[in-house]
């Protein structure tokens, strides 16, 4: 009788997951085919000024001081900017201000790992469950076999950077930079002082390196790995740049702006769903339950979201809350996501 119960839940949850999966593909094989009624009539200018305007005398959060570079960031910068997956650019702030990328890098270096190992070794090696823990735990890599858990917290980032295909350090750079450039349509350049205050306050970095290794989930040497790592965090960016590099992604993996496919397509809905996981560290499950579309922080200050086939928008503002997030750049997608009816379970 335990045996034919089993077998009849196994069987009644694939019947569920597959008809979701189907209704999932009917609903993109229609977004792709037909245009929204929203996205035609939506005035995004208006709604982007909006947002700006309501969030900008909020000054709650603090702005990150545990890398000493980040805290001479002004607590008052705020920009705004809708990239659209036809090429259009809305925006409020001073959008050219530049900023650590920070952990906002970690999802084009994924993206770029599974271009070149796939999706099965990419999740295999990578995983794509939340810890519950902070971002730069080591308990959540001790406490589960399968690590790191993500991409997207510090021991995962840094396994990524690990196994990019390349011989040495500097071609693995290359690599990163060239990837980062190609998504934001632009040459975008190392922030020295950030990479400098960053090296010399990464020891617990290095730890999680050590122990990634020591689990066998380290792909290159650790040093070599937490430096590029470290480097890669360290790329300046605008809010402009941000917000096209999340455009790309929306558009199915092909940059609106060079034309270029910078993601296989079928790889693009993997990579949402990694930012959905843990995008926001240990606010992601309430982001996305609140406003619903997948989107990833930065200490820096910047968040950008995708809406897929629609927009990106991206925001900076240094102040952070407890988990490390910027508290105007998530009302300000919030505002942004409920005024478009952007909710991806609505």
């Amino acid at each position: 009788m335990k045996t034919l119960i089993k077998t009849t839940v196994l069987v009644n949850t694939k019947f569920v997951v597959a008809l979701f999966v189907a209704a999932c593909l009917m609903g993109n094989s229609y977004a792709k085919t037909a245009p929204s009624p929203e996205s035609s009539t939506t005035d995004y200018s208006a709604i982007v000024q909006n947002a700006y305007t309501q969030f900008k005398n909020d000054k709650r959060g603090d702005v990150a001081d545990y890398i000493p570079a980040l805290a001479k960031y002004s607590p008052d910068n705020y920009a705004i900017v809708i990239a659209t997956v036809d090429g259009k650019i809305f925006s409020a702030g001073n959008k050219e201000a530049l900023f650590p990328l920070e952990s906002l890098t970690k999802v084009f270096t994924l993206a770029l790992v599974m271009e070149q190992q796939g999706q099965k070794q990419t999740l295999n090696k990578l995983g794509a469950n939340a810890t519950g823990l902070p971002f730069n735990s080591g308990l959540a890599v001790e406490l589960r076999p399968e690590r790191p858990q993500n991409p997207l917290v510090n021991a995962g980032a840094i396994s990524s950077v690990s196994l990019l295909n390349a011989k040495t350090p500097d071609a693995k750079w290359q690599q990163i930079i060239g990837n980062l450039n190609a998504f934001a349509d632009n040459q975008l350049h190392v922030n020295q002082e950030v990479y400098q205050s960053e090296s010399e306050t990464n020891q617990h970095n290095q730890a999680l390196a050590l122990l990634m290794q020591s689990y066998g989930r380290l792909y290159s040497n650790p040093r070599e790995a937490v430096d590029l790592y470290t480097r890669q965090c360290s790329v300046d960016a605008s809010t402009l740049d941000l917000a096209k590099m999340g455009a790309t992604i929306a558009n199915h993996g092909q940059s609106p702006y060079s034309g270029k496919r910078l993601i296989a397509e079928e790889n693009v809905p993997k990579i949402l769903a990694e930012m959905a996981i843990a995008g926001l560290y240990d606010g992601s499950g309430q982001w996305l339950y609140n406003v619903g579309i997948p989107a990833k922080s930065g200490v820096g200050g910047g968040i950008f979201a995708v809406v897929p086939g629609k927009y990106a928008v991206a925001v900076y503002s240094p102040p952070l809350d407890k988990e490390g997030n910027s508290v105007r750049a998530q009302e300000a997608i919030e505002y942004i996501a409920h005024a478009t009816q952007a909710n991806v379970f609505r």
